[in-house]
């Protein structure tokens, strides 16, 4: 079999050789190089619906992280009676805290000792209001940071007591 096929090529050599892709092809193969490409462009359309999809996408985006942060949890969210509280003890401290500011301008040591005392207690609160956010048990947490405040309103009134009385001994001290 091998003989023959080989016998046939050499007899037809010549026709494989002349031969060549037919004038039909080589036409086609011209007009197809001469065709320009053409660009694919994009429509106004599709521009729009892309710059709808990324607006869309940033306000959701945007959206969820303002809902993220503003939802931080407060004491009046879980007990409207302890938000009053709090809101009640953190004016009364504020307002016993400028008195002490006044008082103590004679003794601005003692004064240094007392808010360093007060900015731990401080401290402890904030902290507090932190593990509120995250704690299962906020009302435990809630009743904690009222027992701080309630605390702290104590010791600030104390500090005023001191403050009038050493005022006080100073005053006669100097009358004698």
């Amino acid at each position: 079999m091998k003989n023959k096929l080989e016998g046939f090529v050499k007899d037809h050599k010549k026709e494989f050789e002349a031969k060549g892709p037919s004038d039909l092809l080589w036409g086609k193969i011209a007009a197809e190089l001469d065709k320009k490409q053409q660009k694919k462009t994009i429509s106004m359309y599709q521009w729009m619906s892309i710059a709808a999809m990324l607006i869309l996408t940033m306000g959701i985006y945007f959206g969820y992280q303002y809902k993220k942060t503003s939802a931080e949890i407060m004491v009046a969210d879980i007990n409207p009676k302890l938000g009053k509280t709090e809101v009640k003890f953190t004016s009364l401290i504020e307002e016993k805290r400028d008195s002490l500011q006044v008082l103590s301008q004679t003794n601005p040591e003692l004064y240094k000792k007392f808010m360093d005392d007060l900015s731990k207690l401080d401290q402890d609160y904030q902290e507090l209001k932190k593990q509120l956010q995250t704690s299962p048990n906020k009302a435990l947490v809630g009743k904690a940071m009222m027992k701080n405040l309630e605390i702290q309103f104590q010791m600030i009134s104390q500090q005023l007591s001191i403050i009038n009385q050493v005022n006080q001994y100073k005053k006669e001290e100097n009358s004698i």
